[in-house]
């Protein structure tokens, strides 16, 4: 195993279960020094070096005590989402901006609050979860958003180069966590895909493809619009069948 985060102190958003659980576990696992596990309402955690610290991304002021609650992190795992049962892009508007709220105005909230704070700390690292949907002709809110934060992940690696931060995108399909329950379909383990997260962080990566058909995807975006969609539109067809 790489121990890439020996002595690191890690900050993971969502921290209570799936992705976020094993983004905590092995964080410690990888050697680093403290973990501040993030959520609503946080969990205990048997391990002295994970800090429960109490966070709602879609609350500015939430995300500022979290900022003075935790100085030295310099890596920040941006983890926190939603993907409502019933999401649909043509929706209500209400039910829409929730998902962005979170998805993507929280996401990059907690990005900017912690941005001076991996400066300060030598620069460090911000891992953004995103998600293959930005790329799919999904129908959803939560596609949307997600594409919105690539975007914005682009964005920050530009915006935050002066100061040596690395920022990278990780991408991924369907992960075997509650938040899939209800797809019966092939998924990847939440322990590959952290595993592969933190690797690319290691080796020093702009994006992470935790899966063989984001991996796939991501070769088939430079076709031609006539081409990509009527096979984007195969691939959604046989996910719902």
């Amino acid at each position: 195993m790489n121990q890439s985060l020996q002595g690191r102190t890690v900050l993971v958003t969502g921290a209570n279960g799936g992705l976020g659980e094993q983004f905590v576990a092995q964080a410690l696992e990888r050697g680093a020094s403290k973990v501040y596990a993030a959520a609503r309402k946080p969990k205990s955690w048997k391990d002295s070096r994970v800090q429960p610290l109490a966070l709602d991304i879609t609350d500015a002021a939430a995300v500022a005590r979290a900022v003075a609650s935790a100085p030295d992190v310099d890596l920040v795992i941006n983890n926190a989402g939603i993907a409502p049962d019933g999401d649909s892009i043509s929706g209500p508007e209400d039910e829409l901006r929730r998902i962005f709220e979170t998805n993507f105005f929280g996401t990059l909230r907690v990005a900017n609050a912690f941005a001076p704070v991996l400066g300060a700390n030598g620069g460090g690292t911000l891992l953004n979860i995103l998600s293959a949907a930005s790329w799919f002709s999904i129908p959803t809110g939560y596609a949307a958003s997600k594409a919105a934060m690539w975007s914005a992940t682009n964005a920050l690696r530009v915006q935050l180069r002066g100061q040596g931060t690395q920022v990278i995108g990780l991408l991924v399909g369907m992960i075997d966590t509650p938040m899939t329950a209800g797809w019966d379909v092939p998924k990847v383990t939440a322990a590959s895909v952290v595993a592969q997260a933190y690797d690319g962080v290691a080796n020093g990566a702009l994006e992470v493809l935790a899966d063989e058909p984001t991996r796939e995807l991501k070769t088939r975006l430079s076709t031609k619009a006539e081409e990509l969609y009527p096979w984007l539109d195969e691939q959604l067809a046989a996910l719902v069948s």
